[in-house]
């Protein structure tokens, strides 16, 4: 999915010397984006005093909307670099095209997981006959900088391992969580999982002392760590933790996104990841000149133009709050 704000801020985040190195419950409240003419999400990170969660630098949340008579989800093509995208649904299908050739239909509790490595442009869609509900995330993962220039690729990932226990069905998208592990591709130390709890349930997830986590709720009511958390908001909880306390007032869903403290400082602008002004503005000159990105074939639509460049230097500073 792409940042379409034609005036995107960029983000300055990664580095170490700001994280919460304790638990903390730290509600954050989310930005009301347009994502083209029919879709509006919940943009979660970055956010104001939090531009990441481990190496989690990006996550909208989106419905559930209904698009019976919509056209849905319609995103141009759009570049990357330095990241990977997860598509994340709970309701609906996306069609996915990009400029290696892959098109793919992206289902519900199924893993969509793009790398974009040094260059790649893609689309997203609705099907043309599609589902009456569309719900899911979308999110970012920042790539270090001893993997931001490999090979792109695209991964779906039909069967995921679920980690079961009374009351509570955790589905694994990315890394590992309580000895089960994803089979999408990860490059750093990172977890991410689908929780869904029954009405009533309560439960003890484990968690690793030196990650930082944050909880998205997805859906019903949940408290984690004691703390109510709405539908479209998320939870920041630092990090010193060795389980996570969780409690269903309803039958709920969560989303828990964690991983070691990004050490690297970044510049996150439109929809690029980099270390310098000088490699946006060449990632931006290259999508505008048609070169390095490629083309995605078979949408219908032109691709989504690069924004100006902000009037002030863009340089990495870690994780200002």
């Amino acid at each position: 999915m792409s940042n379409l704000d034609q005036r995107p801020s960029p983000s300055l985040c990664g580095g170490r010397g700001f994280v919460v190195a304790e638990p903390v419950r730290e509600l954050l409240s989310p930005r009301k984006v347009q994502l083209g003419e029919a879709t509006e999400v919940r943009r979660l990170l970055p956010n104001l005093g939090r531009r990441m969660i481990g190496a989690w630098a990006f996550v909208d949340h989106y419905g559930p909307d209904d698009i019976a008579d919509e056209p849905g989800m319609q995103v141009p093509p759009h570049p990357h670099m330095g990241l990977q995208t997860v598509s994340w649904l709970h309701e609906g299908e996306v069609l996915h095209r990009d400029s290696l050739g892959s098109l793919a239909t992206i289902r519900p509790r199924q893993l969509g997981l793009m790398t974009s490595g040094r260059a790649i442009s893609h689309s997203e869609e609705s099907p043309r006959s599609h589902a009456r509900f569309l719900h899911g995330a979308q999110l970012w993962v920042a790539l270090p900088d001893s993997d931001r220039h490999t090979e792109p690729h695209f991964e779906l990932h039909t069967e995921l391992p679920v980690v079961t226990a009374p009351g509570l069905s955790a589905t694994v998208i990315l890394g590992d969580l309580d000895g089960a592990a994803s089979p999408g591709t990860a490059y750093t130390p990172i977890v991410g999982a689908d929780l869904a709890l029954a009405a009533g349930a309560t439960a003890a997830l484990p968690l690793v002392r030196d990650f930082e986590y944050g909880v998205l709720s997805m859906a019903g009511e949940v408290r984690v760590d004691d703390v109510p958390v709405l539908p479209g908001s998320m939870l920041y909880l630092g990090s010193g933790r060795t389980e996570l306390p969780l409690r269903a007032e309803s039958d709920a869903a969560v989303m828990l996104l964690g991983g070691e403290p990004f050490a690297e400082e970044l510049i996150m602008w439109w929809n690029f990841v980099a270390r310098s002004q000088e490699e946006i503005e060449t990632a931006r000159d290259d999508w505008t000149n048609g070169t390095r990105f490629g083309a995605v074939t078979g949408y219908d639509g032109a691709a989504l133009p690069a924004p100006e460049m902000p009037p002030t230097p863009l340089k990495p500073r870690g994780r200002v709050r």
